[in-house]
């Protein structure tokens, strides 16, 4: 049996759902986690007598479970029921232009910390398409059932938490060549922000680093970092949603950056952030597929620029977006752009979700809606200026 060098960071085999989800299934942590979000008050009174029902309620939800494909069927259920009571539409382009046996590495903007992956499996899955191999980072699963129920839906695990140079490397070079084989090897397309954090403030920006770090498993010298780029068949992916659930916390952190330097995370923000972005309303979401990458590129910088201009231009601007760009600005450069129609309800909508949002952080909150419309008008800025050299 050969040696399974990415047994610690890889998800879930068929063969390991099983075991896996009867240690979930005892799980005292998971079993408390639970209890805390279907039964609250019963939990915090008599948690001698919720646990049993919450282990029995599992169990009947798990049952017969025996592949990662059955336990994302669990997911979808959930994920049908979440979209149909928390967003008006769901739409989807690009998508058929795309090979549907070819394995892609899904490059996508990053602004939820579980809705973005998901998003991107629920349109591949309501295509009859596989689902894609997950990156997560550890600081994420700082209990062991978040890693186990991560890696049954397909994800892996990106050491983030990972001390000195040493260790750094050696996780980069794991994942990396974790990437590479999953691709390459077993075919299986794979998910990974642009960026390790979200973008909070509505800029979407890929980070060289994660391009560097890819490239770490290219094959020298008989592949050039061009050729290696082009084999990995990187697909831009721009998520958009008409509303944020976490829109007034995003802005929160960000004046409070900008007026003290930092802002400090209360415990398990990180897990409250999930669940708000998860029930909280999130109007129309788009997800767009684009062109995967093809050409000569010289270095991570180069990739990087090129995925950045693919993200922002075919990102889906909704009414929120130009609303809040108008009332910044008060211009109406927006209207070269394609934008849908703003009718009256989309400004009352609007105007009456930022009344919810405190005076002190309302621009920044409009800030963070606006930025994808200034971010389009300077990509298309600079195409005309490049056109006329």
């Amino acid at each position: 049996m050969p040696m399974d060098d990415f047994a610690d960071i890889r998800p879930y085999h068929d063969d390991e759902v099983a075991p896996v989800l009867a240690k979930l299934l005892v799980d005292p942590e998971l079993l408390n986690v639970v209890a805390n979000l279907r039964l609250p008050k019963l939990n915090r009174y008599l948690p001698w007598l919720v646990r049993p029902f919450v282990r029995w309620y599992l169990g009947r939800e798990l049952n017969g479970i025996s592949s990662v494909g059955d336990f994302q069927i669990v997911i979808k259920r959930y994920m049908d029921a979440m979209i149909e009571d928390h967003t008006c539409s769901f739409n989807v382009l690009g998508l058929d232009e795309l090979a549907a046996d070819s394995p892609y590495l899904f490059i996508s903007n990053h602004r939820d910390i579980a809705l973005d992956p998901a998003f991107v499996n629920y349109a591949l899955y309501h295509q009859d398409r596989d689902t894609v191999r997950i990156a997560i980072g550890d600081n994420l699963l700082s209990k062991p059932f978040a890693a186990d129920l991560m890696r049954l839906n397909k994800s892996f695990i990106v050491r983030r938490s990972a001390r000195g140079p040493r260790q750094m490397l050696a996780a980069f070079k794991q994942l990396s060549s974790y990437i590479r084989f999953s691709l390459l090897e077993e075919r299986s397309s794979i998910w990974i922000a642009q960026r390790e954090g979200r973008a909070k403030d509505g800029n979407d920006a890929t980070e060289a680093a994660i391009i560097k770090m890819i490239g770490m498993a290219q094959k020298k010298p008989d592949e050039s970092f061009s050729d290696y780029i082009n084999k990995l068949n990187i697909v831009p992916v721009s998520i958009s949603y008409e509303w944020d659930p976490l829109d007034a916390a995003k802005a929160q952190e960000l004046v409070h950056v900008e007026r003290d330097g930092a802002y400090l995370k209360a415990e398990h923000e990180d897990l409250k952030s999930i669940a708000v972005g998860i029930l909280g309303n999130k109007g129309d979401v788009h997800v767009t597929f684009g062109a995967p990458l093809s050409g000569e590129f010289s270095d991570a910088a180069m990739v990087a620029a090129k995925l950045d201009d693919a993200i922002i231009d075919q990102y889906y601007l909704h009414a929120s977006n130009v609303l809040a760009y108008t009332s910044l600005y008060n211009d109406d450069r927006w209207q070269e752009l394609t934008v849908p129609e703003i009718t009256e309800q989309d400004r009352l909508n609007f105007e009456q979700r930022f009344a919810q949002i405190p005076q002190e952080f309302r621009i920044k909150a409009m800030q963070i809606y606006a930025n994808p419309v200034c971010n389009q008008l300077r990509s298309r800025d600079l195409r005309v200026v490049e056109e006329a050299i």
